[in-house]
């Protein structure tokens, strides 16, 4: 039996049979939960209503809120848990709901496909799983192939939050370049009028 556990707050995953989410769903799910847990990326297991941006998550004051009955894609956890870990506590404290149209939003869905994309790459789960059949307007196959070739949207965003290295800064600096992330939460506000 699996018991996921944060801040005092107990779920046993069995639950989710009532949602027939498979038993390799259930790994996933696991296995992203304590990635979450691990980089502090806040994640409250509830139920939430019918009317979410994404069927079962939601975001409340920087933490990501997922109802496993209604989740239709595992993946969605952690392209969510993007928008959370690529802003700083600053801005992160205090996103909820679904987010405002604005540039720091915009780029921050840049950076959440591209962390997402890391961090199935980082968990051994394969990119399908975030980017799904249903999600991307079609264009899941072209993104996970722009980001397999180390390039694609979000990459250049997360470099300027010293995230990541594109594959020419990280020759430069003897590091291993996207997909490999230099660290998983945003640690420095650059951003202006936040």
């Amino acid at each position: 039996m699996l018991i996921w556990q944060k801040v005092n707050y107990i779920v046993d995953l069995q639950y989710c049979s009532a949602n027939n989410m498979i038993s390799s769903e259930k790994d996933h799910l696991d296995k992203i939960l304590a990635f979450l847990n691990e980089i502090g990326i806040d994640a409250l297991l509830e139920s939430l209503p019918d009317q979410t941006f994404l069927p079962g998550l939601a975001m409340r004051s920087g933490a990501l809120v997922i109802d496993v009955d209604k989740l239709s894609f595992v993946g969605d956890v952690l392209h969510e848990a993007g928008h959370l870990a690529c802003m700083p506590s600053e801005i992160r404290a205090h996103m909820s709901d679904t987010l405002a149209n604005t540039d720091i939003n915009n780029g921050g869905e840049m950076m959440a496909m591209a962390w997402s994309f890391a961090a199935c790459k980082h968990l051994n789960l394969t990119p399908d799983i975030v980017f799904h059949e249903a999600g991307y307007k079609g264009a899941s196959s072209n993104l996970i192939a722009n980001f397999e070739n180390g390039g694609g949207l979000g990459v250049p965003l997360l470099q300027w939050n010293n995230m990541c290295y594109d594959i020419a800064n990280a020759e430069k600096n003897n590091q291993k370049p996207f997909p490999h992330m230099l660290k998983w939460t945003c640690d420095e506000n650059k951003y202006i009028n936040t």
